[in-house]
Parts: C-alpha cells; structure tokens; sequence
C-alpha cells in the first residue's frame, strides 16, 4: 500500500484508541487505501473529501508544503520553509529570523523575492505514452534519450493546452509516469511569522522529535492580480485539536522513501554515499560557524545556511545509524531472498526478471 514519491501525496497517522502504536502509510491521491481505511477505521473518503484536501493544499518551491486557511488566500506553513524568504527580506537593520515579522494591515505585508507556491489542479497517467517511447531502445543511453524527449513533449504539449505548470513525475523508478498540472503562483507575501527563539526553541536537538514545545509555523498571503486570491478550498481551524484515537491525515509532498531498494543500494548507501554527504555538511557548517564568528553581520548571513545543513545532518545521521542497523539490514536480506527465489522458481518471471540483481 506505500507508494514511494516525491508527488503531492496523502500521508496518514492512523491511530486507535485501542492500540499503543499509530498505523501509517503515504498515497498519491489518485490510490488512496480506500478498502483499508473502511475496514479499519470505518472511514471511506469520497472523491469530493479528496479533491478538496488536494485543492487546500499547496507545494512552494522553497522545499515545504502549506495549506490555505482562509477564503482570502491566507497560506499556512512552517516556520523553517519560510525562513529562506525571511532572511532574502532581512537587512542589517531588519532581522526578520530573530526578530519576527507582523503585517497589522495588508498594505504592510512583505512581497517575497522568489516565491512559488503550486496548487494541484490535475493528475494524469501518462506511462503508456512514455513506456511506448523507450520500448524499441536498443541500448540504456537509447531509451535515456527517448524517454526524456516524450516526457519534454507531453510537457510541452500540457502547458500549451492549459497554460498550467506541467511536471511529469515517475513512481517506482519508471513503473509508471504521471503528468501533473499545477495552477503556479508567484505573488506571495509575509503576513506573520514568529521570532525564532519562539519558532524554533529547543533548537536542533529537538528537531525531529515529538512532541515539540515551540510556534514553528508562519502566515503568507497568496495574491494574483495584485489581489488575495478566492481560495474556495481551505482547512478550517478547529480550536479543539486532534484528540486521542482520531484518524488524522497530512496532505503535502514528502520525500522520497527507500523501502524497495535493493541490498546492493542500501549497502553503496551505507558504506559510500551516505557518509560522504555526512563528512560535507560537517565541513560546511565548520566553515559557515567560523565565518559567524567574526561578527554578528555575519552571524546574520550564515544563519540559514548553517540552519539547512544542521537540518539535513542530522537527517543523513539518522539514516546513517538505520542502515548500520544489523537486525534491520538482516530483515532486508531476509526479503529480497525470499522474493528472489520465487521470481526464479516461476519461469516466465525468470526470463522477464530474473536478471534484475
């Protein structure tokens, strides 16, 4: 039931009140787990609940995901996806990260340098069209070459047909392509956002865990025309929160997962690339810290960038320390064996697979 992707995707904590441990899975949302979620949770969402989940939520171009909450185009986000945009704002004089920001009236609202926000307007399953194009490629440069030129064609062809942002993503490392068209917003501007001892307290080490005690989120504004936009479709705020045994869902675009990579990736990932990356951000975040310490201006311009790299090694560590995980990397033996062995007992998945390792 889990799609691995890097789409707009529904993402579920499925919690029981009976149970100490939550469910989960991540879907697009052209396959939710529609008889999944009835048997277990007495819940089918209808395609008007998914297509207004999907229109509520918005992917901006910064790496994050947001939601609308109001009908005027009040855009909802975390704190750390509008940082970049706080500190292109900021100045010497004006520091937006330590400071905050509050916009009392729209005319004090702060227009972002470089701001895109996608709204999912369309899905549609293209592999057949891009399958055709690589099927008579004789050699893997070839079918290269050809499946990047249908992808550019029906991109092309989408965003003069619609005039809306057109992106062929693939799932399953090439089992299937799918066509998405965004409605692209560019106008976006700073509302609210919190001062970061309030945004981000308890600092790194309290980021990627649950709970945490700090404001880490942030207020835009989506405009076109140089008007706030009608966004018909929003989350409401609901004062009460989620309370024990609710089924919660996140809609947004996440990452990528590796649950169905091979033993052999998993080990080049443990034993080369994951801690090249490691020993980079270790440098850089050396070399931006000695740079903050000259000054605080320059404490100010390395800020972020030492906030990005700390994000992202404490990801890789983690990561790191999973595949250095003997039980778990046995586990993961232990599956691709046991699937090997029954693609080479069936003949025909032989012949068709059986040279894949």
């Amino acid at each position: 039931m889990k799609r691995p992707t890097t789409l707009q995707s529904l993402a579920a904590i499925l919690c029981c009140a009976t149970l100490l441990m939550a469910d989960e899975g991540m879907w697009t949302f052209d396959n939710p787990p529609l008889k999944l979620l009835q048997e277990r949770y007495h819940f089918t969402p209808t395609q008007q609940w998914l297509d207004h989940i999907r229109l509520s939520c918005v992917r901006l171009n910064d790496g994050g995901s947001g939601s609308f909450v109001s009908a005027h185009g009040l855009l909802l986000t975390n704190h750390h996806v509008a940082r970049g945009q706080l500190q292109k704002n900021s100045t010497a004089q004006h520091n937006y990260i330590r400071d905050g920001f509050y916009a009392a009236t729209p005319g004090q609202e702060i227009k972002s340098p470089d701001l895109e926000v996608n709204v999912l307007e369309s899905m549609e399953d293209v592999t057949t069209r891009v399958a055709s194009a690589i099927r008579d490629s004789k050699t893997a440069e070839a079918s290269f070459a050809a499946r990047n030129g249908a992808i550019a064609a029906i991109e092309k062809e989408s965003l003069q047909k619609t005039g809306l942002r057109s992106d062929v993503v693939t799932l399953y490392q090439g089992g299937e392509y799918w066509l998405y068209r965004y409605k692209k917003y560019t106008d976006v501007r700073l509302v609210f956002a919190p001062e970061e001892q309030a945004a981000f307290f308890g600092g790194d080490p309290d980021n990627f865990t649950y709970p945490r005690y700090d404001l880490d989120m942030a207020l835009f504004r989506v405009y076109e025309n140089g008007k706030p936009i009608d966004s018909q479709n929003y989350l409401k705020w609901n004062p009460a929160g989620a309370a024990d045994g609710d089924l919660v869902f996140v809609a947004g675009h996440p990452g990528s997962t590796h649950r169905l990579d091979t033993m052999a990736q998993l080990e080049y990932l443990r034993e080369f690339q994951q801690p090249l990356v490691i020993q980079n951000l270790r440098h850089r975040i050396a070399v931006l810290e000695q740079y903050s310490s000259q000054g605080a201006e320059q404490a100010r311009q390395a800020g972020t960038l030492i906030f990005g790299a700390a994000n992202s090694l404490k990801a890789y560590e983690g990561r790191h320390k999973g595949l250095l995980d003997q039980t778990a990397m046995a586990q993961k033996q232990k599956d691709e064996t046991d699937f090997k062995a029954k693609v080479m007992a069936n003949p025909t998945w032989k012949a068709a697979y059986g040279n894949a390792w």
